[in-house]
């Protein structure tokens, strides 16, 4: 997979054309996911190698992206480590145990690799199945965003609580996150062993955060964690929502590319990076809305931007939205397929 275009791109080399992958890529805008969906739930499709294995290839075989990524969750960390997971129907994620206090914290198991086997055999699956054709990211959740989860129960608005702990319980805090970032580094070294060609670590949540808070509740443990894999010739990508305002920190934590939101101008961005850092992103994925005509010229504008630059990935900002056209989505990819430098 190292000379695959994805791969080249991310540690910074020459590509004849930008490799496209996106967030959400194997989703519920896709019909062919929903048909699985609909016979299995969130966490059986997880935790199931072949189900997993199937969604994770929907991608590959009908849209043609350049990347396969792992179809899993970010929260089967905090599951592994003990916490009591469910998805309701329109209600997204929930902990019936959440973490609130020191005894919580001390009750979550760290030693956990063992549980996540699923997903050693999943990727195993996935890369018997893609045959060498593309490479294979594999992920985790950041250790702030895993902790927001766990402490407020579920997703949140407003982080009320976890930002409570931040604050007032800045030690336990702390204990909380180190030792999520410890399961975090032992499962993204497993998911490496297991045959993915990359990673990328999603702090979603981020941008609840204060520049100070940042650095101090985020950016130490995802440092921490990009130094503990092994990742030799398998490129870290890091990527959280609020990108734009946090890239010269994430910098610092020497991932190999940094995930940019719609926010901000990409080559402006990629011009104040430390050289040899590549950007992944950066389309406002509401675009995909919008008539094909404008698909291909926001597209085609941000490559013309970013055509001297080596180590550019096209992806979204964020991910693909459930009702976006399937349509636009492949017409995305294959335009960007035609495109060349």
């Amino acid at each position: 997979m190292r000379e695959s275009l994805l791969i080249k791109a991310a540690f910074s080399e020459p590509t004849s054309r930008p490799p496209v992958w996106m967030m959400r890529q194997a989703g519920r805008f896709m019909k062919e996911y929903w048909d699985i969906k609909n016979k299995y739930s969130f966490l059986e499709m997880c935790k199931t190698p072949e189900l997993a294995a199937d969604v994770t290839m929907l991608p590959v075989d009908l849209l043609g992206i350049d990347a396969a990524i792992l179809f899993s969750d970010i929260l089967v960390t905090p599951e592994a480590m003990g916490g009591d997971l469910s998805f309701g129907a329109n209600i997204g994620p929930k902990f019936a145990n959440p973490v609130r206090n020191l005894a919580d914290i001390d009750a979550l198991e760290t030693d956990v690799t063992h549980k996540l086997q699923y997903v050693a055999d999943a990727i195993k699956v996935i890369q018997q199945r893609l045959n060498g054709k593309i490479p294979l990211i594999g992920f985790a959740g950041a250790p702030f965003t895993v902790m927001s989860y766990l402490v407020e129960g579920g997703s949140s608005k407003d982080f009320k609580l976890t930002k409570l702990m931040l604050h007032n319980e800045p030690e336990m805090a702390h204990k909380l996150l180190s030792k999520i970032a410890k399961v975090t580094i032992d499962y993204l070294n497993m998911q490496i062993a297991a045959g993915v060609n990359a990673v990328q670590l999603f702090d979603s949540w981020a941008n609840a955060l204060s520049w100070d808070d940042y650095k101090e509740f985020s950016h130490n443990y995802n440092a921490q964690i990009i130094a503990g894999l092994n990742r030799k010739d398998i490129p870290v990508i890091s990527f959280c929502k609020g990108s734009s305002v946090f890239a010269p920190l994430m910098a610092e934590a020497k991932p190999d590319v940094i995930s940019i939101d719609w926010n901000v101008d990409l080559l402006d961005i990629k011009k104040r990076l430390p050289q040899g850092i590549a950007v992944q992103g950066n389309l406002d994925p509401h675009i995909l809305y919008a008539d094909k005509k404008l698909i291909k010229e926001r597209i085609y504008k941000l490559f013309d931007r970013m055509k001297d630059e080596n180590g550019f990935i096209f992806n979204l900002g964020h991910g693909i939205m459930p009702d976006i056209p399937f349509d636009n989505v492949k017409y995305a990819v294959d335009i960007i397929k035609d495109y060349s430098y």
